[in-house]
């Protein structure tokens, strides 16, 4: 079963052919899609896709939109997860290498995030760019209160967070990055990932996969995702699938596996 774990369907690049979008992915063997929140003030139109039988959705605020509310609590994200529909919290996480939000604000707002993970047992959807120690250090002591379960997605970052958030036994999404000609360091680290942890997205309409790079992604090109990391991983199409979908569904529980 083909799996996008991360999709932005919502994202205004979908407006003038949404649907279509949507067929093309059926069309290509995507089964299930889940469509990640941005930003709680946008829930909603996260949430209307998730009408679909095949896609589900999370609920959170990205750490470059931290700064429209501030004051997120852990008990706002859990009002929403109520909704049967929403299988995990985010992505939300840290990023310091744009700074859209003030760094205290998105700690602030991550931690929010975790702790409603801790009280929900929902997955966190993890971003992380140029921010590797705070987050290794607020996903380590958070941890040390109350386990949870947490997926660093699209993972990029170095070999030594892969290391402290797979201690805590995290899961890792590999996106298009991974089939880019100078994403050697990325490669490395997907190498040496916890085989049963590691699910695949497109992050579309972001970071489209080779051959189709410089294009608007979308989930119809996730299988190219699939194949870079079979690839590096020596595994087999089949045995990428079928590990991918396995850890999908280990990690995304509210999810009922068909």
């Amino acid at each position: 079963m083909l799996i996008d774990s991360h999709v932005n369907l919502h994202a205004p690049q979908f407006d003038d052919d949404r649907a279509l979008v949507i067929d093309r992915a059926r069309a290509a063997g995507i089964r299930l899609m889940v469509n990640i929140c941005d930003k709680v003030s946008g829930f909603a139109a996260v949430r209307a896709l998730a009408d679909q039988p095949d896609i589900w959705c999370t609920v959170g605020t990205h750490p470059h939109e931290a700064k429209e509310n501030p004051g997120l609590t852990a008990a706002d994200l859990m009002a929403m997860t109520a909704d049967p529909r929403v299988v995990g919290l985010g992505e939300t996480g840290l990023d310091f290498h744009y700074d859209l939000s003030p760094r205290d604000v998105q700690a602030r707002v991550f931690q929010a995030h975790i702790e409603a993970a801790q009280a929900t047992g929902l997955p966190l959807v993890v971003h992380t760019r140029e921010a590797d120690d705070l987050t290794g250090d607020m996903l380590e002591a958070a941890y040390r209160i109350k386990p949870f379960r947490m997926l660093l997605h699209c993972y990029t970052s170095g070999p030594e967070l892969a290391a402290r958030a797979a201690r805590l036994g995290a899961w890792f999404s590999v996106s298009g990055i991974a089939s880019f000609k100078a994403a050697n360091d990325v490669r490395a680290v997907i190498a040496d990932m916890p085989a049963d942890r590691i699910i695949v997205e497109t992050d579309c309409p972001y970071l489209a996969p080779v051959p189709h790079r410089g294009r608007r992604n979308e989930p119809a090109y996730l299988p190219a995702v699939l194949a870079s990391l079979a690839e590096i991983r020596g595994w087999t199409l089949a045995d990428a699938e079928q590990r991918t979908e396995d850890a999908f569904f280990a990690l995304f529980d509210r999810i009922p596996r068909p």
